[in-house]
């Protein structure tokens, strides 16, 4: 599992200009989530090879003055529990205020690595007044200017070279099912109505934060880790924090996970923070199943369900070869086979095609339908084979790979799942010289 960095600091003082730039100038960046109520985002990237997790904590805006500077501890005070390390930010403009102060003397209690960030610090005027900083006795100060990136550099060789080497827990290779979605969805009731009625659990084991918790289970003749995410209400009581906890753990989550099951509550719908879950799924080529809960509340009539589920697979575009279940965790309608067909999206995330099917398959339909010709040169597909990835991904190898256009990979890849059966799995099609 990667680190995970926390950029903090009061507002305005150019963390997210900063988190922007960084996952800009690497292009290892796996993705960045915002989150619905405020400004904070989430993502992978790394350093010399390096991988960490950022957390940017920026634009925490507050509804009432009296409450301000409990909630700014309390901000800054999460992003310390989920960090291994912290990238303290102030502005060389402003100077040293009351607010860095307070978050300076969290900070001087954490056993962790701290980085006392100067922004703004673009030139040698600057420089000097930099050293005032001195002052909120975190020791040596780190300047850059996030505008246009310089310093960053001597910032990050530090960073990755104090971050905690992490030990690779040796653990039984089981496929992971996450279940994900926003606050109150219903996932905890949707694990809880499994395991309560279920006589095969096995065990629970803590998992490698304190938030999750695998339970190894065992149905339909498969044994799977299902990871809970939805044990967050113990952590915060604030929206805020139940917010910054759900995506965060969301995102930790589906990278360690092989199919996602995202919970949506039905009297909400597919709504920007299921939609950003969804998606941050489907880029990390994580296999999918929609499970639409509370669907006992929804006034409905015989049309309500296929309604419902046209209306995701709108938002899906152009990735709708994905399960939607309708379920609810209160009367246990439909929860097994919610996992039945999370069982199925695993097994299509796995299957591996022989090279001779492929090709007896495919070259037919792609002699009948060829790829456009591009300024009167034709594209002359000859091969295909599947790489030995975890995750479906094709070779088309092709006498002139750079004239296929998307929309013709989209083509591949339906007749690949019309085919083959991807349902649930985000598919990759790349186009190779032969």
């Amino acid at each position: 599992m990667s680190n995970i960095v926390a950029i903090v600091g009061r507002p305005n003082v150019g963390k997210s200009t900063f988190f922007n730039r960084l996952i800009q100038r690497r292009e290892a960046i796996v993705d960045a989530v915002s989150g619905v109520t405020r400004d904070r985002h989430y993502g992978k990237s790394d350093w010399n090879g390096k991988e960490f997790s950022l957390i940017d904590t920026g634009g925490y805006v507050l509804g009432s003055d009296d409450i301000f500077e409990a909630e700014i501890d309390k901000q800054v005070e999460l992003a310390i529990d989920e960090a291994d390390a912290i990238i303290f930010m102030v502005d060389v403009e402003s100077g040293v205020t009351g607010m860095d102060e307070d978050v300076a003397k969290l900070l001087r209690k954490v056993n962790k690595p701290v980085f006392l960030v100067v922004n703004k610090v673009d030139n040698a005027k600057r420089a000097e007044d930099a050293v005032e900083f001195y002052a909120l006795g975190l020791g040596e100060y780190y300047t850059i200017a996030s505008i246009n990136g310089s310093g960053t550099g001597e910032l990050l060789d530090a960073l990755v070279e104090a971050l905690p080497e992490k030990e690779e827990v040796v653990e039984e290779e089981l496929p992971r099912f996450a279940v994900v979605g926003r606050p109150n969805a219903g996932k905890s009731s949707f694990i809880n109505a499994l395991i309560g009625e279920d006589r095969y659990i096995v065990t629970d084991i803590a998992g490698t934060t304190r938030d999750s918790i695998d339970t190894k289970y065992n149905r339909f003749g498969f044994e799977f880790n299902l990871v809970d995410t939805a044990g967050i209400r113990r952590k915060a009581k604030v929206k805020e924090d139940l917010e910054f906890y759900s995506v965060m753990r969301s995102v930790r989550a589906i990278e360690h996970s092989d199919v996602c099951l995202i919970v949506l509550d039905a009297t909400r719908g597919f709504d920007g923070q299921v939609q950003n879950i969804f998606w941050l799924a489907e880029r990390n080529r994580k296999g999918i199943v929609i499970l639409v809960n509370k669907w006992d509340l929804v006034e409905k009539d015989h049309k309500s369900m296929k309604e419902y589920e046209k209306a995701i697979r709108k938002q899906m575009e152009p990735f709708t070869d994905v399960p939607i279940i309708f379920i609810s965790a209160l009367t246990k309608q439909r929860i097994f086979k919610a996992i039945e067909t999370a069982v199925e999206v695993y097994k299509n995330r796995s299957k591996k095609i022989k090279t001779s099917k492929l090709n007896e398959v495919l070259l037919p339909i792609i002699e009948n339908y060829p790829p456009p010709a591009y300024k009167a040169k034709y594209v002359k597909i000859k091969y295909i084979m599947q790489l030995p990835t975890p995750q479906p991904q094709f070779a088309f190898f092709c006498n002139l790979p750079q004239y296929v256009k998307d929309p013709y990979k989209r083509f591949l890849e339906n007749k690949l799942r019309e085919n083959f059966d991807f349902t649930g799995v985000p598919v990759s099609v790349y186009m190779r010289k032969k």
